[in-house]
C-alpha cells in the first residue's frame, strides 16, 4: 500500500526556500533531478526484477508458492512493507544527511522489488511470457505521463486531495485486511478503484513537486512518485491478470 507522506507545518520550510518560490533555474534543477531521481528508480526495480527472475527463476516460483500460499504470509509480508516502506520515506526526507536520503531511495526500491516478486511470477506462469507485464508497464507509463502533462500545463495545486487520499487509502487496507483474512475476492471494481487512488496520488505528488517541496527535496519527490507509480502498476498488473 502507498504510505502517505506527511506534510505537516513543521515539513515547510519558509517561502523563500520552496521551489515553487526559487529561482527559475533552481526550480528546474530540482524538477529535473527529481525526475531523473525517479527514472533512475524505475530503472531499479527493472534490472533487480530482471536479474531475479533470470538467475533465480526457481527460488522467484518458491518465494510466490509460500507469500500466495496462505493468506497469514502475504498480510504479513504487506505488513512488513508498509513498515520498511515508513521508515525509507523518513529517511529519504532527512535534511541533514544526503546519504540517508540517498539510502530511503535504496531501502523503499528493495522493499518494492520484493513484495512485486509473487505477482510478476504469477503473470509470468500464467502467459508463459512477460508480455501481460510489459502491457501493464506500458498502459502505466502512458497514465503516469497524462496526469503529469496535466498537472504541468495546469500548474494546478491538488494538495486538497490529501485527506482524501489518506481516508480512501485506509479504507482499502482495511477492506485488504478483510478480504485476506475471510478469503473472498474483491474483485475488478475494487482493482478500478485502486487504479484511481493511485492517479489520486500521482496528481497530488506531482503538483507537490510544483508547490510544497524545498529546493534539495529531490531525493524525497521522487519516492513519492515512485511509490505512487508503483502502486498504479499494481493495480494494473492485477486487472491484466483478472482477465487471464
Amino acid at each position: 500500500m502507498q504510505n502517505n507522506q506527511s506534510y505537516d507545518n513543521d515539513f515547510y520550510a519558509p517561502p523563500d526556500l520552496f521551489a515553487a518560490a526559487a529561482a527559475a533555474d533552481e526550480r528546474a534543477s530540482f524538477i529535473t533531478k527529481t525526475y531523473i531521481y525517479l527514472f533512475g528508480a524505475i530503472a531499479g526495480i527493472i534490472g533487480i526484477e530482471t536479474f531475479l527472475f533470470t538467475v533465480f527463476w526457481n527460488q522467484m516460483v518458491g518465494l510466490t508458492e509460500v507469500m500466495l500460499g496462505t493468506p497469514f504470509t502475504l498480510l504479513i509480508a504487506f505488513g512488513a512493507f508498509i513498515m520498511v516502506s515508513w521508515i525509507a520515506e523518513t529517511w529519504a526526507r532527512n535534511t541533514v544527511s544526503s546519504a540517508i536520503q540517498h539510502a530511503g531511495l535504496a531501502l523503499y526500491i528493495v522493499a518494492e522489488s520484493i513484495i512485486l516478486v509473487p505477482f510478476l511470477c504469477l503473470a509470468q506462469l500464467k502467459t508463459g511470457d512477460t508480455s501481460i507485464i510489459l502491457s501493464a508497464g506500458t498502459a502505466t507509463a502512458g497514465l503516469f505521463a497524462m496526469l503529469t502533462i496535466a498537472v504541468f500545463v495546469t500548474r494546478k495545486d491538488f494538495s486538497f486531495l490529501r485527506s482524501t487520499l489518506v481516508f480512501a487509502s485506509l479504507a482499502a487496507f482495511g477492506l485488504i485486511v478483510t478480504a485476506f483474512l475471510f478469503q473472498f475476492a474483491l474483485g475488478p471494481i475494487f482493482t478500478y478503484a485502486m487504479i484511481a487512488l493511485a492517479c489520486g496520488y500521482i496528481l497530488y505528488h506531482t503538483s507537490n513537486v510544483l508547490h510544497h517541496y524545498r529546493i534539495g527535496q529531490h531525493v524525497a519527490a521522487a519516492l513519492a512518485l515512485f511509490a505512487s507509480v508503483a502502486l498504479l502498476f499494481w493495480y494494473i498488473l492485477q486487472l491484466f491478470l483478472s482477465r487471464e
